[in-house]
Order: C-alpha cells, then sequence, then structure tokens
C-alpha cells in the first residue's frame, strides 16, 4: 500500500509539466529537501523549472500502481526513479477533468516529522553556600572565619578596601554578615549599616571590590486610636499599637501628663504616625507626626515640626512647647512611695523631719535621667542621702537625685548634662529601707513640690519658622478630626 493516499490533479486551464509533481511526490515521501535536490540532480531538472509547492487538497484516492519504497543508506535509486515515473504518469494524465474551483489545501498523512536541532540547556550560574554570622560579645573576624573554615587570607585582603575597613573592624554584638562561599573560598559579603545603607563585598579576578548600596525606605502614614480602661500600655496593646509608639506617645506628653498618678479610666488618645516598609516589606514604626490625648476632660494636642537643620521637636497648635524645662519624674516608677510632707515622721530616725522631696520607688539599677538641662555640681556622698548628683540648672533652679546604687561615668564633676540623660541608678544607700530615687526641686535655695511647682516652659517655635509651622497644622489636624469622627461613628450604640 502507498503511503500517499492522495490523487495530484492540475488547476482548471493550466496544463502541469511533468516534472512539477517531483517535489509533490518526494514530499509525500517524507523525503528531506536534499533528497529532492538529488533527485532533481539525477532527472535532469533546470532549477528554475521547479516550482515552490504550494499544497492543495484534493479528493484522496489510493494510488494503486505506487508501492512503499523503504530506502536505506547505500541502496540503489532505481526504485525510487521507478516510482516518480509512474507517479509523474497519474499527475499528468491529460483525460483527469479539470477542477471548476480552487484547489483546498493538501493534507499528507503518514509524514515523517523532521527531527529539531538540539541545543544543550544554558549554563545555570552555580550555587555557593549561604551562612550568616552573628557578632557576640568578644568575637573577631578573625575567630569568626576559622570556626567557620572561612579563608582567612580573603578576609585580610577584604579589611584592605578603603570603603570596607571601617565598616568591617568596628562591630559590636548583634551586627550580622551574610557570606556567600564556595568550600571556604569567598564569594560575597553583606552588611546592613543601617536602615538606609548595606556593605556589599564581591569577589572579581583580581581581588575583591565593594560598594556601599542605598537602601531605600517607604514612609507610610497610619492612624491609630486607643481608650483607656486600665493602662495606656495595656490599651495600646489591644489597639495593636507597637511598643515603640506608645512609648513616644508617653514620651511627647510626659510634661502634662503623670502616666501612673494622672490617668483615668475613659481617657483617649489618637495618633497619627509613620510606618517604614522596604521593598514593599513593613520593617518597623517612625515618628508620630501629630497626637492627641484626652485626660480627665482636657484635650491636648501636639505636631512635629522638622527645621532646615533636620532638628525635630513637637509644639501645640499655637506654637508652643509641649515641653518644660524640667520633667515632673526623672524615673521610670512603680509608685510614690513618699510624698512632699514637711511635717513627715522619719521611718529611721523615728522623729519629725520634714521630707522635702518626692520618693519614685523602682527597681534597683532603673536608670535615673536629668530633669533638664544643667551642670553637674555635686556627685559623691552626702550624709543621709548616700550617693547623690546635684544640678545646677538656668533660673537659679537645682535638682537633687539621691540614694543611688551608682553614676553614670558620662555625668562627671563639672559636666553639662541635657535633658533625659542618664545621670545614675536607682539603688538605696544613705538612710533608705527600700529602693528608691528621692529627688528634690529647688528655686533659689527654697524647697519646693517637685509635684506641684510651675514649672518654665520650654522655647516657643522661633519666629523663623513660625509661618511655616502655622501653615502646616491645619491639614494635620483635619485629618486627625476625620479620622475621630470615623472611629466615633462606628461604635456601637448603647
Amino acid at each position: 500500500m502507498s503511503p500517499i493516499l492522495h490523487d495530484y490533479k492540475p488547476s482548471a486551464g493550466k496544463p502541469v509539466k511533468k516534472k512539477s509533481a517531483l517535489p509533490w511526490f518526494a514530499a509525500g515521501l517524507g523525503l528531506p529537501l536534499i533528497g529532492i535536490a538529488v533527485v532533481l540532480l539525477q532527472a535532469k531538472v533546470p532549477a528554475e523549472d521547479v516550482p515552490v509547492p504550494v499544497p492543495t487538497a484534493v479528493a484522496a484516492e489510493p494510488l494503486a500502481d505506487i508501492e512503499r519504497a523503504a530506502i536505506g543508506p547505500g541502496e540503489d535509486n532505481t526504485a525510487i526513479e521507478l516510482a516518480l515515473a509512474d507517479h509523474e504518469s497519474v499527475a499528468s494524465d491529460e483525460s483527469s477533468p479539470p477542477l471548476d474551483t480552487e484547489p483546498e489545501p493538501m493534507l499528507i498523512e503518514n509524514a515523517t516529522a523532521q527531527p529539531t536541532q538540539f541545543h544543550p540547556p544554558l549554563a545555570l550560574p552555580p550555587e555557593y553556600e549561604r551562612i550568616q554570622l552573628t557578632i557576640k560579645r568578644g568575637d573577631t573576624l578573625d575567630q569568626l572565619f576559622r570556626r567557620n573554615d572561612l579563608s582567612i587570607g580573603h578576609l585580610a585582603m577584604m579589611l584592605k578596601l578603603p570603603e570596607a575597613a571601617p565598616h568591617l573592624k568596628k562591630l559590636i554584638p548583634g551586627d550580622e554578615l551574610t557570606i556567600e562561599h564556595d568550600e571556604g573560598s569567598l564569594v560575597s559579603l553583606y552588611r546592613e549599616l543601617d536602615l538606609t545603607t548595606a556593605l556589599k563585598i564581591t569577589k572579581e579576578e583580581t581581588g575583591f571590590s565593594s560598594e556601599l548600596i542605598d537602601r531605600p525606605i517607604e514612609v507610610r502614614r497610619k492612624l491609630a486610636n486607643g481608650r483607656i480602661e486600665n493602662s495606656l500600655f495595656e490599651s495600646a496593646m489591644e489597639a495593636g499599637i507597637p511598643d515603640k509608639t506608645v512609648m513616644n506617645l508617653a514620651g511627647i506628653f510626659a510634661w502634662d501628663v503623670d502616666f501612673v498618678l494622672d490617668i483615668r479610666n475613659g481617657d483617649n488618645y489618637f495618633i497619627l504616625f509613620e510606618e517604614l516598609y522596604q521593598e514593599g516589606e513593613y520593617i518597623g514604626d517612625g515618628e508620630i507626626i501629630a497626637a492627641e490625648f484626652n485626660n480627665n476632660g482636657r484635650m491636648i494636642q501636639a505636631i512635629r515640626f522638622i527645621d532646615n537643620d533636620g532638628r525635630s521637636d513637637y509644639f501645640t497648635p499655637d506654637g508652643h512647647s509641649v515641653r518644660k524645662a524640667f520633667v515632673r519624674a526623672p524615673v521610670d516608677f512603680t509608685r510614690i512611695s513618699s510624698s512632699f510632707n514637711p511635717n513627715r515622721k522619719h521611718p529611721i530616725l523615728n522623729t519629725i523631719r520634714a521630707h522635702r522631696g518626692v520618693d519614685y520607688a523602682a527597681p534597683r539599677g532603673t536608670p535615673i535621667k536629668a530633669a533638664g538641662d544643667g551642670k553637674v555640681i555635686f556627685r559623691g556622698v552626702k550624709n543621709g542621702y548616700g550617693n547623690v548628683v546635684i544640678l545646677q540648672h538656668g533660673g537659679n533652679i537645682t535638682t537633687l537625685y539621691a540614694h543611688m546604687s551608682s553614676f553614670d561615668r558620662k555625668a562627671g564633676i563639672n559636666r553639662r548634662v541635657v535633658q533625659g540623660q542618664t545621670i545614675g541608678y536607682v539603688g538605696r544607700t544613705g538612710l533608705a529601707t527600700a529602693n528608691h530615687l528621692h529627688y528634690e526641686y529647688r528655686l533659689n535655695g527654697v524647697h519646693r513640690n517637685p509635684r506641684t511647682v510651675n514649672l518654665p516652659q520650654a522655647a516657643p517655635i522661633s519666629d523663623e519658622y513660625r509661618d511655616d509651622f502655622l501653615s502646616s497644622v491645619e491639614p494635620i489636624l483635619n485629618e486627625l478630626l476625620r479620622y475621630k469622627r470615623t472611629q466615633v461613628a462606628s461604635l456601637p450604640a448603647d
């Protein structure tokens, strides 16, 4: 049975040369083009007489006079020539009726598919082992490299890179290095220097190269609120507000609100703050842009302003600083163990002895902060006060901090300190029955109650920036107001 099941007929009105059937027959046998060329040469048909075959579909009829020919390497081509001759006589039969319509595309059955050219897969980059080294106390890079079987020679080469050396020689516990290596031979080293910069060292043919990579931060704004039932921090946890943000909130209003003693059930707050994203992933919170605290019927608002030198501070909507020159409580305390009382009975001496300060109970070692900017005029032991630091401030004000367990080394005698700087640590030295800070506030040498004395205000926003600040206030307060309305509207009805 022939593998070709088609009858090739001429188009209407156009005689077909016998040689024109040759390529069709070759295609029907599945012969490659080179086979056609060989047959053409053997048949001595000029190339220009061989038209480019355009397949047409005609009625498929078996050709009984053409037998299947299996051609193998080196076989005689006589069978091919005979088959071609027989087929040409069939295709050129003048007695075949002409077609009245245009020929349809020819269908070729049992055609042998030609193999496609093989292309080897592209070579993939080599995979290197990646490890992350975390610096611990007492670690050195030399030790870490030896411990992880990394090339010490490569470490020496990296330490000679001017741009990389400062960031490799100075490491602190907690720093992390990401290293790629090939059986100990370093390929790359990566270290995040801060939120926006990283160091990248890469192996090259002649050594190592280093570069500082920018890690851009995307800042998004977020609004949040909370209602206090027990404490500020519990309400923030229930509202999903991160610890850092609620600590910043307490710091902003620390001069007006005592978050231990002044808080009432039902107090609430609203915050507009920054969220930080890097490569689309949340990495932490930024600064508070604006905040409102409603405490026992009074509303306090604070808005951040950044000047041209990059310094930021918080001001009321009319431009006054929310800060005071002094804080009420210079320590994070658990309770007030003894208030200002001129007629108090001393717990150890058992005599009436005025208590001219406030005692803040706190665990041993809790940091004690400077209540305001000033200068250390005394540091040492002072009678029943035990370890004491005395600061001199402007306006003829002094503050005293007693019963310290130890001093901070940066708050030495005659040194200047700033508000909030650690000057010592809570203890029970001198005549003290428990760990606490005894804090005194003196104006012109006269003791005043630190809890009730009128504290001097910090400087308002400067005239240079006042107009810029006031123009920024309205849109920020409007954003807070719209948010407050949505929150109130979403509350369930009583």
